[in-house]
């Protein structure tokens, strides 16, 4: 992080302000560095290459990572319009622009960083935990770890950190089921993408860009998470039971099969 922060993203930044394109680098420069902590570790160390990890050819099968999209883009959707239909949610007209623009760029936002959790939490270091202690206690130790980084988010709470615990488990638990630790970036990606450029509320306390319309907390902060987002509230942590528990129910079928 220090050399590609130090190094590379002077002259990146230097390059969009001469042709006039605006990204934010900072989530690019976290994928960035675990990216390349990632090569150097699997060179020096790890002689299953990428497989180790589940970023390999093997990995890459459509099916699960498109199945896996699916699952978490439901596990906070059918919450949220639960939520929508008893009116503890309400859309809102809100500033002039285009969401669909909004949209993609929101994704170019959220893809980077969502993949550099899951390889920063479900990588390298999931992998080692693995082998030494076994899938579950790796499973439970990084979801810990997953829940309590995000303390430091703007309006986290004890509740919001438990719903985050449960996120890791679903999240490790698409992981171990798939093999793929591209279809835990997919059900990653696809949660925040659904809160941020559909519902247009905010994510983990961070808020987003509401063009046309805007989804605001109209209900208890029990249900809807408050400033945290819908993500914070019990609705959204049944949600994320119901998405691991069909996880391991699948799981259970495949190892009878």
């Amino acid at each position: 992080m220090v050399v590609i922060n130090g190094a590379v993203v002077p002259l990146a930044s230097w390059l969009f302000s001469v042709t006039r394109v605006r990204v934010v680098l900072y989530p690019w420069m976290l994928l960035a560095s675990i990216v390349v902590a990632h090569v150097v570790t699997l060179r020096i160390l790890e002689p299953r290459g990428w497989a180790a990890v589940r970023l390999g050819p093997a990995a890459a099968r459509p099916r699960p990572i498109i199945s896996a999209g699916l699952l978490g883009a439901l596990a906070v959707g059918i919450p949220s319009l639960i939520l929508l239909s008893v009116g503890w949610l309400r859309a809102e007209p809100g500033p002039s622009g285009s969401s669909l623009a909004a949209a993609a760029s929101i994704a170019l936002f959220l893809a980077p960083a969502a993949l550099w959790e899951e390889m920063v939490f479900r990588g390298y270091a999931f992998t080692v935990l693995a082998d030494w202690w076994g899938p579950a206690a790796a499973l439970g130790a990084t979801s810990l770890l997953f829940g309590l980084v995000h303390f430091q988010n703007a309006g986290s709470s004890l509740a919001s950190v438990v719903v985050v615990i449960l996120a890791g488990v679903f999240l490790g638990g698409v992981l171990l089921v798939t093999g793929s630790l591209w279809a835990s970036f997919a059900a990653h990606l696809a949660w925040n993408w659904v809160l941020a450029g559909v519902l247009h509320s905010a994510v983990s306390g961070i808020p987003f860009t509401t063009p046309d319309y805007r989804v605001v907390d109209a209900g208890p902060d029990w249900a809807t998470g408050g400033v945290w987002g819908p993500e914070g509230g019990v609705p959204a942590a049944c949600g994320l039971l119901l998405a691991s528990i069909s996880l391991y129910v699948r799981r259970g079928r495949r190892e009878e099969s």
